[in-house]
């Protein structure tokens, strides 16, 4: 049998795929763990999008402004000019996004966005709300607990993939046509908001498979992360506290951040990030978000996940100040891609949402602009699918598929390792001495017996070392200690 689609993930992007796949399609869409274990389920950000034809070129300028200019400015452009009619398509179909007091869409502010221009859902559940939604609608075949390892791929076509069922097993499915909406890489990182299912092992089955990552050197840290707490998925505290009032001290209440940047809490996440790095390693004081300009009642109404959460850590508020770090939170680079969504010189492999990089975010993502880039670019794709309408013959990959094995025993400590050498050398500020002696030490894990998962994630990480080094100048997210 032969899938008219295979797709890998289920988040945003994914599920939207599958959504507007129509349903006389044969689909199935492969997931990790659970469907919910993806980073759209854990988003507490909105969605940005072009309020009217008017604010096209605001919404552009400032991405570009975030993004350094190094964006694609016609991969922004399709972003843009298409992100209306892809949320009044997801209103028209069920979704609700929170409303005034005059029942109209409530748009609000965020970081580096000129005008309020930002919708949520249930207020800091966007990202829940949305995914929740999408999965309800999806009439297609969801295989749970599948972990792709490898792409059949033959003269610039995939044939399908191949993914481990559990430990020792593994299945072949073909497809006619294959979408990559994997996720980013957050698991490489020891401090990081991502689900602990994304890895970034994709990336690395793509550079093995000679196809081209992009801007893997471009990642986003978020500033403010609930900080002492032991789990790996760090909780996250919204961009759009800091839009709605709450702003960021030392310990002895001190705003420091207006001696880095003249907008202080509201600069572009990169630079409050390294702020908060600098100012803590120059005082070793302890940093701190605060909410004390909130009053109660607004603040369990806008943000009833958050204030929920922090309670369960013990935290009361807007009354008490939040311990916070920056962590790994979102990679701007990724497979690369044109602006059809197609992974560059592939004939019917596509890649969309964080998984992808056709240039939108450039050196810097700009705040709620992921969850719609998973919403337009899966459209898109899914539109140039059906329209390209290619059809692989079978018959005609001819090569071996291989066996692997899935962990070995010496993984977990080469994990644990790789995890803490991306935060100490490849975070928010980097050198170049320290990010070849890491990329040394990934050529040697590279050689030892690892399990192909582990290969897999290695190599991305890889190519994140090397992106680094290979960019001699500071821009954007990426900051280069001389």
């Amino acid at each position: 049998m032969i899938y008219d689609y295979v797709i890998i993930g289920t988040g945003v992007a994914g599920l939207n795929a599958a959504r507007l796949i129509p349903k006389d399609k044969k689909v199935l869409v492969l997931c990790k763990k659970s469907p919910w274990d993806c980073n759209t389920f854990w988003a507490q950000g909105g969605v940005a999008t072009a309020v009217d034809k008017e604010d096209i070129e605001p919404h552009i300028k400032d991405t570009l402004t975030a993004g350094v200019n190094e964006n694609n400015k016609e991969a922004v452009r399709v972003l843009s000019e298409n992100s209306r009619a892809c949320i009044d398509d997801l209103i028209e179909a069920g979704l609700k996004f929170d409303l005034n007091a005059k029942g109209e869409l409530a748009f609000t502010k965020e970081a580096a966005h000129s005008r309020s221009r930002i919708l949520h859902a249930d207020g800091d559940a966007t990202g829940r709300m949305l995914h929740l939604f999408l999965l309800s609608l999806c009439n297609h075949d969801i295989r749970t607990d599948v972990v792709v390892n490898d792409f059949l791929i033959k003269d610039d076509i995939c044939y399908g993939v191949q993914f481990f069922t559990n430990e020792t097993e593994e299945e072949v499915v073909y497809a006619h046509n294959t979408i990559i909406a994997s996720g980013g890489v957050g698991s490489i990182y020891k401090y990081h908001t991502n689900s602990t299912a994304i890895a970034g092992e994709i990336q690395g089955l793509c550079l093995e498979k000679g196809l081209r990552l992009k801007d893997m050197e471009m990642m986003q840290f978020h500033p403010t992360v609930v900080k002492g707490t032991h789990f790996a998925r760090k909780p996250l505290l919204s961009e759009a506290l800091r839009g709605e009032g709450a702003y960021i001290v030392d310990e002895n209440g001190y705003r420091f951040l207006f001696d880095y940047h003249k907008d202080g809490e509201l600069a572009p996440r990169d630079v409050v990030s390294r702020s908060i790095f600098d100012y803590h390693q120059k005082t070793k004081l302890g940093i701190y978000l605060s909410f004390d300009k909130f009053e109660k009642n607004f603040f369990k109404k806008r943000f009833p996940n958050i204030y929920s959460n922090l309670k369960d850590l013990g935290f009361e508020l807007p009354f008490e100040k939040v311990p916070i770090s920056p962590a790994f939170h979102y990679s701007m680079g990724g497979i690369q891609t044109d602006i059809s969504a197609k992974v560059i010189g592939m004939k019917n492999l596509y890649a969309i949402g964080e998984s992808a990089c056709n240039g939108i975010h450039g050196a810097n993502r700009l705040a709620s602009n992921s969850l719609l880039e998973g919403i337009v670019f899966s459209k898109i794709a899914v539109e140039n699918s059906l329209k390209a309408n290619f059809k692989i013959q079978k018959d005609n990959y001819t090569k071996p598929i291989k066996k692997y094995v899935r962990n070995q025993e010496i993984d977990k400590e080469i994990k644990n390792s790789l995890r803490k050498l991306m935060w100490k050398n490849a975070a928010i500020v980097r050198e170049k001495k320290s990010l070849k002696e890491a990329l040394s030490t990934i050529e040697q894990y590279l050689q030892e017996n690892v399990g192909r998962l582990l290969y897999l994630r290695l190599l991305t990480a890889k190519s994140i070392l090397k992106a680094a080094i290979e960019r001699e100048v500071s821009i954007g997210a990426h900051f280069i200690k001389e």
